[in-house]
Order: C-alpha cells, then structure tokens, then sequence
C-alpha cells in the first residue's frame, strides 16, 4: 500500500475478543485443492488488506495495517462438511493475534456435488457485507473463472467522512472527553502482550452454541408479503420476533452506510457500518403491530445521522488507547477506572445481556447453492441473529453466548 491505513474506526476491534464471524457457503463446483488456493490467491492479490498484518507505530499510539506480501492465508482441507461447528470453535478457542496472524482463516470441505467453504474474517478486515463480498468474488473464480476487481481500500479516517449531521451530541461529548481525560491521568496502557493473554482467558471460559433456522421458498414468499401487506421490511419483522422471544425491549442492529459516507471505494474491504438500538418501551404481544412501531423507530434513527453515526461517531472522539483497554479493564484484571466506566456504561461488558441482529440482505447467485452468516459472538451480547439470504433460501444463525464465572 502506498500510504499506511490506519486504524479509526476500527480501533474498537483491536482489543477485543471474539471480534472474528464467518459465512458458511455451498458452490455448485467440483472440489478441488489446487483450485481452492488459486482462488483464494486472487481474492489476496486484489485486496491488500488480506496481505496485511497488524503494526504498532514506533513512538506514537497509531495502529496501521502493514503489507506483508509473504503473508500466508491458512487454507485448512477437510474431507467432510459437516464439522464445520467444531472448526469454527476451534478458531474462536485458540484467540487470533492480529500482529501475526492473516485476518482471513479459511476451511474447504468436499461435498457429494459441490464444495462447501467456511470463510472466518476478523473484524479489522471488513464487516458483514465485505465478507459477503470475498465470498461471492471467490465463488465466481473458483466456479466460473472470473477474477475479482483490484481495488484500493479508503477507510473512514475522521468524523467528516460521515454524513453531515453526525456530531455527537453535547452530553456524549463532553462523558467522552472526561473519560479520555481521566484516562491520561491513570498514565498507563495495555501493551498487546497483555491483551492476548487475556484473550486467551476469556476464549477458554465463553460457551457459543449455534443452531439455523431454515425459511425457504414458498415459506419466505408467504412471509415477504404479509410484510408487505403490513407496511414493514423484513428486518422489522426480525426485530420484532426477537423482541417477543426473548421478551425484551431493545435490540441492536448493524445498518451499512456505504451509500452514505464520502470515501467509500466499491468493492473495497474495511468496515463500513455502524450499529444502533431499537428501542420499543410499550410492546404488544401481536408480532405485526410490533413490526410496525419497529420501523417507526428505525426510520427516526436512520434519518437522523446524529442518532445512526453515534457509535462510530464515538469511536472517532475517543482516545485510541483507552479504545484498547475497554474489554480488558471490563471483563479482565487491567485496572483502569475510565476503561471500566466506558466498557461498563457505554459499551455493555458490564451486564452482557445484549441482544443484536446483523442482516446481510438477499443476493442471488449461479454458483453459490446457499450460505449462513455466523455473527460475531461480541461480549456485550447474550445473543446474536445472523441473516443472509440466497437464491430466496433464508438462513438464520442463532447465537447463544454464556461465560463461566468459576
């Protein structure tokens, strides 16, 4: 890369454990191996964030993402798909070190008809929807022999590449800087060292089940247009039925804003989303009607940059080291006043009972049978939906996330 990317934004994955998700994607192509590497030797030759490790600055508190062309991705070959569950735990056990470790984790499996490929991304990659995106252009060449577009990553470097509007307001401004203030007072910070070492702690403790719920077909037509009929997206409905299940009140959601920001190249990786909670205080127990307050409340957020942008708007004012002692001070034995207060307050490591849902649309495609987008399992939730359909088969991946406390 010609110049140094640094970490904005995502700084607030840097640190932070299980900030790793996956798509689990059947390819209408015979399996194999050399061809499995080539393809993923296109996606690493058009993105340089997938040859790229992470780097300290010498004598600052920057974080950039370093080129290392001798990078390898590890390709894990497998002889059947059906332990994909027992890898991806695996992954998540053994913690990833971002400084040494590539940001893509790769396992191929032979299929009766096909291949099925579990791709694992780390958050400092991309979000949701790039993944999709790497999954997509890897089918296409793996299957069809198409090669995907080079194309230069443009991260969100400052406030003003959000949309205008996206301030934070007054009172989360000045929390904030009293919290970047208190923290230069405590005068330390946590070396990377520390951090994976309670990486690790944290890994071996946390429990993650997953279960997928199928909507195929006639199913999935049948409920499009009841929402249709109802005035409310799909994504409402989502919202509301995990609302009623679970009997809460507030869910959080990830909204992509590539349409959005200035600097965004088409096809580039890097995150480029921002999350918000809906909030519905009076709920009724009619799924529906439910809905309907759901979308209320997300078109006052999301026309509304100011509410929409706070998280990353967050993310920009905040200090980039006490970004880094958030989860440690939180949920391990750093002591850090400050770090506590924002992972406790503002970031929810404290009660751990969040619930979000991550919805990565519908795409059709001539060479991708189905897939299943398996959500990051972040400390602030309890539970996560991840939602991606294909070829109008609806896959939804539940996350159930406990951690023992002995």
């Amino acid at each position: 890369m010609a110049n140094k990317k640094y970490l904005f934004t995502e700084r607030a994955h840097y640190m932070c454990p299980n900030m790793h998700f996956g798509i689990l994607a059947d390819i209408d192509a015979e399996f194999h191996c050399d061809r499995i590497f080539e393809s993923i030797g296109a996606l690493k030759a058009a993105h340089p964030l997938l040859r790229s490790l992470m780097a300290e600055e010498e004598g600052s508190s920057g974080i950039f993402y370093e080129e290392c062309l001798e990078l390898e991705i590890p390709i894990t070959m497998k002889e059947k798909g059906d332990d994909w569950q027992k890898d991806y735990d695996t992954v998540s056990k053994a913690g990833w070190n971002v400084q040494k470790e590539a940001l893509l984790k790769v396992f191929a499996y032979p299929t009766e008809d096909g291949t099925r490929m579990l791709f694992i991304s780390h958050h400092l990659l991309c979000d949701g929807r790039g993944l999709l995106q790497l999954v997509q252009e890897f089918a296409d060449y793996y299957a069809k022999g198409k090669a995907p577009q080079v194309v230069e990553e443009m991260l969100m470097e400052s406030i003003h590449d959000l949309p205008k509007g996206s301030d934070l307001p007054f009172i989360s401004k000045v929390i904030i800087q009293d919290a970047n203030k208190r923290w230069r007072k405590e005068g330390h910070k946590v070396s990377y060292e520390e951090y994976a070492e309670f990486e690790r702690e944290f890994d071996s403790k946390q429990r993650v089940e997953h279960g997928i719920q199928c909507i195929d077909g006639a199913e999935l037509n049948k409920l499009l247009a009841t929402c249709k009929e109802s005035g409310v997206s799909l994504n409402d409905y989502l919202i509301a039925k995990m609302m009623l299940e679970e009997d809460a009140d507030k869910v959080v959601i990830a909204s992509d804003i590539r349409s959005k920001i200035k600097n965004y190249n088409k096809g580039a990786l890097g995150n480029y989303a921002t999350a918000f909670s809906v909030s519905i205080k009076k709920r009724t127990s009619e799924i529906m009607e439910l809905a309907k307050s759901v979308d209320r409340e997300v078109k006052k957020i999301i026309n509304t940059p100011q509410k929409a942008m706070l998280v990353l708007a967050c993310y920009f004012i905040m200090d980039p080291e006490l970004l880094d002692a958030v989860a440690i001070s939180t949920l391990g034995s750093f002591e850090s006043n400050s770090g506590r207060f924002v992972g406790g307050k503002m970031f929810g490591y404290e009660k751990r009972d969040g619930l979000c849902i991550t919805n990565l649309g519908r795409v059709e495609s001539d060479v991708i049978r189905e897939a299943v987008f398996i959500p990051p399992a972040s400390p602030a939730n309890r539970k996560a939906w991840g939602v991606l359909t294909v070829n109008k088969n609806m896959r939804i991946c539940s996350l159930d996330s406990s951690f023992e406390t002995s």
